[in-house]
């Protein structure tokens, strides 16, 4: 299985995640402060900031830019819950 890394600045921490796993999923594990009320991408509480490897993420669904733009976010902001890993990236929790 292909691997990529993927740090989480708030805990300083770099992993290496499974192509294909979502962000919440590993977040969870290592105790990063992303935290989230849904999983299903519909709350927004899981808004991060993607501060590198914007593009090693997976496009964000037509349900996620729906609840990005409720939550006016940034740019370079995803919902956890739906952003799959598939190449190195850098996120914080906003």
């Amino acid at each position: 299985m292909a691997k990529a890394k993927l740090t989480f600045k708030d805990i300083n921490l770099t992993v290496s995640a499974p192509v294909g796993v979502r962000v919440i999923e590993i977040s969870e594990k290592v105790g990063s402060g992303i935290i989230y009320g849904c999983r299903e991408g519909d709350c927004g509480t899981c808004l991060m900031e993607v501060e590198e490897g914007w593009n090693n993420l997976t496009e964000p669904s037509v349900v996620e830019h729906k609840v990005l733009r409720e939550n006016n976010a940034g740019r370079h902001q995803r919902l956890a819950c739906q952003a799959q890993v598939l190449g190195d990236a850098t996120v914080r929790p906003v």
